[in-house]
């Protein structure tokens, strides 16, 4: 998954200002204890981290 990619699914999911505020602010234990902003920049495969996104915020799996 591009980053482009990765970042228009979590603004269609959550919104553009809650998903921007949600990459920078809210940790995820399936990613170490990082943010998603963190992880992306830590060199971690977008969909990784989209998928985490996914499951603590309860997204139907089929969007996942």
């Amino acid at each position: 998954m591009r980053l482009t990619e990765f970042h228009d699914l979590v603004d269609g999911q959550f919104g553009a200002i809650r998903g921007r505020s949600l990459l920078v602010d809210h940790v995820l234990a399936a990613l170490d204890g990082r943010t998603a902003a963190q992880a992306i920049e830590e060199g971690v495969e977008p969909r990784s981290v989209w998928r985490a996104l996914c499951a603590d915020f309860d997204v139907p799996r089929e969007q996942w």
